[in-house]
C-alpha cells in the first residue's frame, strides 16, 4: 500500500492530530477495524486505528491509556478517540516485534494465564465507562429476540446451516451463564495467541484493546480459557489445557472461584468457539470450531452444570 492508497482523510488527520504528515505506509490490516502503520516526517511510527463508531472506543482506548501508564505491555495511544464521519479514530505507539507463543499444552496455557492475571488485576485499576455493548462474539448477554446477538450480515444467511449442536450448545452455555448473579468487570475478550506477542520468554506485547467487555470476572476467564491458543482459524483448547489455564489464574490472583463460578466460567469458555462454529457454517468455512464444539462440548457443559 502506498501513500496514495490511503483514505483522503487520513493524511490531514495526521497533520492535525500529530502534528506531522505521514511519509511511509508499513502496513495496513482490516477486519473490524481499518488498522494503518504509518511512518511520520518526524521520524515516528505510529498505528492508527479507524473503526465503526458505535460508542465503545473512548472507553477502549482510555483504559489502554491507563494501562500503559501502569507499565503494562500495551501500545500507549498518542490522541483520544476522534470522530471523522462514521468512524472513531485513533492513534496509537507503535509496538512492533515480538515473537507468537504457539501451542495449546497445559504448560502453554499457564504462561498465558500469567498474563491474563496481570491483565485481570490492573484492569482493576482502571476507571473508565463500560464499554457497552460487548464485542459481538462475547455478546452472550445480549437483549435481542433469540439466541445469537442481532448481527446483520450472518442473520441474514441461511440459519439451516448452522449444526444442531453448535445451538444446542450455545442455547444451554448462554442460559446457564445468564442464571448466574455475578457483579461485572473490565475484561478483555480477544485473548488469543494471535493478540499477544512474546520476546526472550516474556510477554512483549498485548494487542486489540478494542475488545475490552464488561462482564463478570468468571465469564471473562472461562472465555479466554479456551480461546487463548487462537491463531486463524480460531478453535477450542484442549480441556486439560483449559483447566490448567483456570487453575493458576486462580492461584494467581489468589482467590479461589466459588462453584458458580467455576461452571460459569466453563460455560463461558464454550460461547467464542459456537460463535465461531456458527460463522464457519454460514460460510461454509472448514468447521475447525464446529468439530471442536463436537468433541468438547458435553465434558464443558457437564462442568457448567449446562
Amino acid at each position: 500500500m502506498t501513500l496514495d492508497d490511503l483514505p483522503g482523510w487520513l493524511v490531514g488527520w495526521c497533520v492535525d492530530q500529530l502534528g506531522n504528515e505521514p511519509v511511509k505506509v508499513l502496513f495496513e490490516r482490516r477486519s473490524l477495524s481499518a488498522v494503518f502503520g504509518l511512518r511520520l516526517v518526524d521520524g515516528r511510527d505510529v498505528v492508527v486505528k479507524a473503526r465503526e463508531d458505535d460508542g465503545r472506543a473512548a472507553s477502549c482506548v482510555a483504559a489502554q491509556a491507563q494501562m500503559a501508564e501502569r507499565g503494562f505491555p500495551c501500545a500507549r495511544p498518542l490522541t483520544p478517540v476522534v470522530g471523522v464521519g462514521a468512524l472513531a479514530v485513533h492513534a496509537e505507539e507503535s509496538r512492533s516485534g515480538g515473537e507468537l507463543l504457539c501451542g495449546n499444552s497445559p504448560d502453554v496455557a499457564v504462561r498465558y494465564a500469567a498474563v491474563f492475571a496481570w491483565l485481570m488485576a490492573e484492569l482493576a485499576g482502571v476507571t473508565v465507562a463500560p464499554p457497552l455493548p460487548n464485542p459481538r462474539w462475547a455478546r452472550w448477554d445480549h437483549t435481542d429476540s433469540g439466541l445469537w446477538p442481532a448481527i446483520d450480515f450472518l442473520d441474514e444467511r441461511d440459519q439451516s446451516a448452522v449444526p444442531a449442536y453448535v445451538v444446542e450448545t450455545a442455547d444451554r452455555a448462554r442460559t446457564r451463564m445468564l442464571a448466574a448473579d455475578l457483579p461485572c468487570v473490565l475484561g478483555h475478550v480477544d485473548f488469543e495467541a494471535q493478540n499477544l506477542r512474546w520476546h526472550d520468554g516474556d510477554v512483549w506485547a498485548v494487542h486489540d484493546w478494542d475488545s475490552l467487555a464488561w462482564q463478570p470476572e468468571a465469564a471473562l476467564v472461562g472465555a479466554a480459557c479456551g480461546a487463548f491458543a487462537n491463531v486463524s482459524p480460531p478453535t477450542l483448547a484442549p480441556i486439560e489445557s483449559s483447566s490448567a489455564f483456570l487453575a493458576a489464574y486462580q492461584d494467581l490472583r489468589g482467590r479461589r472461584f466459588t462453584v458458580e463460578e467455576q461452571e460459569m466460567a466453563w460455560a463461558a469458555s464454550l460461547w467464542p468457539a459456537a460463535h465461531n462454529a456458527r460463522w464457519e457454517a454460514l460460510h461454509g468455512d472448514t468447521p475447525k470450531s464446529c468439530e471442536a464444539v463436537r468433541v468438547q462440548a458435553a465434558e464443558r457443559l457437564s462442568r457448567a452444570s449446562a
